[in-house]
């Protein structure tokens, strides 16, 4: 008798030990504290090469074009954040041709929470739901030109 109860302690141990694993349901994510920190826009994506600058070379991303394009998120530890994108449109000229108008900041301030996977943001409508993806976050907007397709926001 003795013998099995020792067995059934052993066994509710062991059972005890592999229910116990890490299991949070983050699918291999990104963690919330893993978030925070400042992420600079790397890309304004268009559906289609544009040469903006007049330089010759063509580019699908509008900050290889034009210097006028900036923006930044701050996600603080206290689930907020902080938002920052320069105004800018772009617009058909001629023969396949465009241009760039920037005027002026867009800010935005709320908060954020994430499943490992996007991250959602509250208190404004700029931002909505972004991917994550590697190292980067990335706003889906998905125009054809003249428009913007994605942002993409990389961790500084």
């Amino acid at each position: 008798m003795k013998t099995i109860k020792v067995l059934f302690a052993y066994f509710s141990m062991f059972l005890l030990i592999i229910s116990c694993s890490d299991d949070d349901g983050n699918d291999g994510g990104f963690s919330s504290a893993a978030l925070v920190g400042t992420w600079d826009l790397v890309a304004v994506s268009v559906s289609a090469a544009v040469d903006i600058d007049g330089d010759g070379s063509t580019s699908t991303n509008l900050l290889d074009e034009e210097d006028c394009i900036s923006g930044s998120i701050v996600l603080r530890d206290d689930a907020t954040y902080q938002f920052e994108l320069s105004n800018f449109s772009l617009n058909p000229i001629t023969n396949n041709q465009y241009v760039v108008q920037c005027s002026g900041v867009s800010q935005a301030t709320g908060a954020w929470g994430s499943d490992g996977i996007q991250v959602i943001f509250q208190g404004s409508n700029l931002l909505g739901t972004l991917q994550l993806s590697n190292n980067t976050m990335i706003k889906v907007v998905g125009n054809q030109l003249p428009g913007v397709a994605t942002y993409v926001y990389e961790r500084r």
